[in-house]
């Protein structure tokens, strides 16, 4: 099914299981949503799921057959565009009467949708012939909403096969998964995030659907996730040269974000965002050169023009109007809402109790924890049931978590094949490599603390799925992990798909009564306590190097205030007032940043 266009925003991947079947509640309605392929088993429990769901056959794929982890991920994303398919077709068929989905596709589209203003004068029409000529061109232009997937590309992990001996790389965990897509029958996106695998970019090679048909046009395509424009280019130079083209960039703000928090070196969005601008057209005719290069010198179709290259940002926005302004100040084609839909029931799959918590949570539930087991910092949420069960078992005298899927198993120190750091095998040989140090109390807490307070994300980040569908997991594993970024703080309750769609368009207000600073100075803000905690973390083993990074950090946060201080408001006539607004918050943090003291040279 090909990508839709009727609505100028995306709901995000979010861990493993919360936007696992989103496109089966919500593609129908227009909206595109990703799916994270990286969890094989909840593909194929989600899989077994809709076809009892829709009486269809299943047959299950067992991890004894040969490539099972790929062809789980085509078998459920065959299913899950067969059920986009159908429904879409369903609605398109209804009559426009009060309350049925075709009413709802276009009363959720955005006001200055062409479609809708058509729909609306369809429902002021009197005239029969009329009306019934303006219902059949409305059920003409209906289309659903892109079926993308995400793939980490950096979770890339060894597999091995029964008699314990290393598979070929083309079964290794990112390439399984980048195969089960590129097999599937689904005319959509992939979504590579968490940086370069150059044996992942070169595997894409291999997969005709992913270049170019005579026409020029591709059935797979490749989408970007970025935190800056050097990234950006770096990324998009090398997959050029391999004839591959970069169809839309995906800018995520560093921290203000859900999920794994991929800091920038003080790079804050709304410089990055211009970069962009600026250099939009340029990028395009550069890797447009280098691509069709490529694609001629080894015999391949090649791109008549330069294909569309769309830009899109996602991280922290909470209202209507920085929707607004991020789409016409920087020009960008769309923008991503994600934790805000872990509060529509009807979009993702968020468990009862879970539900609540989030739903009457207060700012300092969403913290940005060291819990991942990859080391990178993590937005997480304190009441969770894995929190309670995470100190339950240290409480037990057994930290760590039983390791079924081994996702996240990285690390080599104690072993020869590699162990997940949340794993209880880990964090028991690391406790007692610890025991045997000379260090005082306070400094064994600390460590202690550290080591274990790394979490299993593996089981966590798809247990919601299995709670919300009722779905019994395969090893009866349940305690909830969930990342939802800091914005969520600003929503209270359950909501509504409408409901929630309607503010981002602003025809509603759903934010709860906390006072919110807007998007750009609440990712400031998390840099600037990001950056002394670096400082405070570095303090006692400072070497030039750095010193040259915090400087460097510094004197980017210093830039990006400047920046927000001279936007030029000529652009959107809201622009002057929403400077006003922001401008003592602007002061307040940047005499914080010159504040900070970080030494000159060791």
């Amino acid at each position: 099914m090909k990508n839709s266009i009727a609505h100028s925003f995306h709901i995000p991947v979010m861990g493993l299981g919360f936007t696992i079947d989103t496109p089966i509640k919500v593609a129908h309605f227009g909206i595109s949503s990703v799916i994270s392929i990286g969890e094989d088993q909840l593909v194929e429990d989600m899989r077994k799921h809709y076809c009892e769901c829709y009486q269809l056959p299943y047959i299950a794929i067992s991890e004894k057959e040969e490539d099972y982890r790929a062809r789980r991920i085509t078998s459920y994303l065959n299913l899950v565009n067969e059920l986009v398919i159908q429904s879409t077709e369903i609605l398109r068929q209804q009559p426009f009467i009060i309350g049925s989905d075709i009413m709802k596709y276009f009363d959720l589209l955005p006001d200055n949708s062409s479609e809708r203003i058509k729909y609306h004068i369809m429902l002021q029409t009197n005239h029969k012939a009329a009306k019934e000529i303006l219902q059949q061109e409305l059920r003409s232009s209906i289309c659903a909403g892109a079926i993308d997937v995400n793939i980490m590309s950096k979770l890339n992990k060894t597999n091995y096969g029964k008699d314990g001996s290393p598979l070929p790389n083309e079964y290794s965990d990112a390439l399984s998964a980048l195969r089960g897509f590129a097999l599937s029958g689904l005319e959509s996106s992939v979504v590579f995030s968490a940086g370069y695998n150059p044996r992942l970019y070169s595997y894409i090679e291999s997969f005709a659907d992913f270049y170019p048909n005579k026409k020029g046009e591709v059935k797979k395509k490749i989408i970007l996730k970025v935190s800056d424009y050097r990234s950006a280019v770096t990324q998009g130079k090398i997959l050029a040269k391999k004839g591959l083209w970069i169809s839309e960039y995906r800018i995520e703000s560093g921290l203000n974000c859900g999920g794994h928090a991929f800091a920038t070196e003080g790079l804050l969005l709304g410089p990055i965002l211009e970069e962009f601008k600026l250099n939009r057209e340029e990028l395009a005719q550069e890797l447009y050169t280098i691509c069709n290069q490529s694609l001629v010198l080894n015999q391949k179709n090649s791109y008549p023009t330069i294909p569309d290259l769309k830009i899109t940002v996602q991280g922290g926005i909470g209202t209507s109007f920085e929707n607004k302004l991020l789409m016409e100040y920087y020009d960008i084609n769309g923008t991503g809402w994600g934790s805000p839909f872990l509060l529509v029931p009807e979009a993702t799959n968020v468990d009862e109790e879970t539900l609540q918590q989030l739903a009457n949570a207060k700012q300092d539930d969403y913290y940005l924890s060291n819990s991942s087991p990859l080391g990178i910092p993590f937005n997480n949420f304190r009441k969770t049931s894995s929190e309670k069960q995470r100190l339950q078992r240290i409480a037990k005298g057994k930290p760590g978590s039983p390791c079924y899927r081994k996702f996240l198993s990285s690390n080599t120190e104690f072993t020869e094949k590699p162990i997940c750091t949340a794993s209880r095998q880990y964090q028991n040989l690391k406790l007692k490599q610890l025991k045997e140090q000379d260090l005082s109390a306070d400094e064994f807490k600390k460590v202690y603390n550290e080591i274990t307070e790394k979490d299993c994300l593996c089981t966590g980040l798809s247990s919601s799925a299995f709670l919300k569908n009722n779905i019994v997991p395969k090893h009866h594993l349940t305690a909830v992990v969930i990342c939802p970024g800091p914005n969520l703080a600003y929503f209270s309750g359950v909501f509504t798909l409408k409901q929630m769609v309607d503010h981002i368009y602003g025809r509603v207000n759903i934010l709860n009564s906390v006072k919110r600073p807007n998007m750009f100075v609440n990712e400031l803000g998390m840099y600037v306590e990001y950056l002394k905690k670096e400082i405070d973390k570095n303090m006692n083993s400072l070497n030039n190097n750095k010193i040259r990074y915090l400087k460097t950090f510094q004197s980017n946060l210093l830039e990006g205030v400047n920046y927000y201080k001279n936007m030029k408001s000529n652009i959107i006539k809201e622009l002057e007032g929403f400077k006003n607004e922001m401008n003592q918050e602007l002061s307040k943090w940047e005499s914080a940043i010159n504040g900070l003291m970080i030494p000159v040279q060791v």
